[in-house]
């Protein structure tokens, strides 16, 4: 039996874009008038991964989804479920009955328009209405948000996000694009050019943002900063190949090793490169800095 009454938001919430923000804040809004607590249902997996047998690149790992989903929208609990093989053949009925009302005690639902969930997805929203009428509960159907035409989807925001056009990603998720991580320690060159990075190993089957350096905001330590973050395996001191994201952080001095950091990726400033010397990539560092500090300062001016 449940402890708590709940409204929950249903999906995979993928990235946490403003087409999740309208169950979201539908969710909110119902919990706020029952009482209850505004919850959202996930999987620690994609569904696809065990159906297709091959992994998703994800937007967000669902730690981040979690963050996102508190910070933004105010939802009191994130509860992740497994995505194994006992989740992926339970009929559609059983999720309902079984999982949504007596383990989470589902006072209300609120599902996409294209919802789909039980075994081989044949649960979809006109049967999630109909067994919650059976239940005696509430159950609410997003239809999709559209911008610019464009029904604002994970797909499509994973497409403007491996092209590195951040900004418009941005405007899709309607937050900036968040990457996390523990800093490792790295080989400390930045710290010779007089530009400290800290260096994040980004977890496996998170979606890669196309290589290159943007202007991010950090958060760490209980504060935010500025920071130029490059993505990428750094040409022109390395040869491993290996992935990393390095923010420089503006205006800040002190020992990150070990701390967890949040990474916010607003615009996409330059591609990466090989440059022909260390003090060519400084200045071009310091020149990518200026234009982060125009940026922020930019977006301060408009708010």
């Amino acid at each position: 039996m449940a402890d708590k009454q709940r409204v929950i938001a249903l999906g995979f919430f993928d990235g946490v874009h403003l087409g999740h923000g309208a169950l979201l804040r539908t969710a909110r809004k119902l919990a706020d008038e029952t009482g209850a607590l505004a919850c959202a249902v996930t999987f620690d997996h994609h569904p696809r991964d065990l159906i297709r047998g091959e992994p998703t690149p994800l937007i967000n790992t669902h730690q981040e989804r979690t963050t996102i989903m508190q910070r933004y929208y105010g939802i009191d609990q994130v509860l992740v479920l497994p995505f194994d093989r006992a989740m992926m053949e339970m009929p559609w009925r059983e999720f309902a009955t079984h999982i949504l009302s007596q383990q989470m005690g589902a006072i209300h639902v609120v599902a996409g328009h294209d919802y789909h969930f039980g075994y081989k997805g044949e649960g979809n929203v006109d049967r999630l209405r109909e067994i919650c009428g059976e239940m005696g509960i509430g159950c609410t159907i997003i239809p999709p948000v559209q911008m610019d035409g464009i029904t604002v989807s994970s797909t499509y925001i994973r497409g403007l996000i491996s092209q590195g056009d951040m900004d418009r990603a941005c405007e899709f998720l309607g937050h900036p694009h968040l990457i996390t991580g523990t800093v490792v320690h790295g080989k400390q060159l930045g710290r010779t050019l007089g530009t400290p990075t800290a260096n994040l190993v980004l977890p496996p089957n998170v979606l890669v943002p196309a290589f290159g350096v943007y202007a991010t905001r950090v958060r760490v330590g209980g504060a935010s900063y500025e920071a130029v973050t490059n993505v990428g395996v750094r040409p022109t001191v390395d040869d491993d190949h290996r992935v990393t994201v390095e923010p420089w952080i503006l205006d800040f001095d002190g020992d990150l090793y070990g701390q967890y950091m949040e990474v916010e990726l607003y615009t996409h400033l330059r591609g990466e490169r090989k440059f022909d010397g260390l003090d060519a990539l400084r200045g071009e560092i310091l020149r990518n800095a200026d234009q982060t500090r125009a940026f922020f300062a930019a977006r301060e001016g408009e708010a």
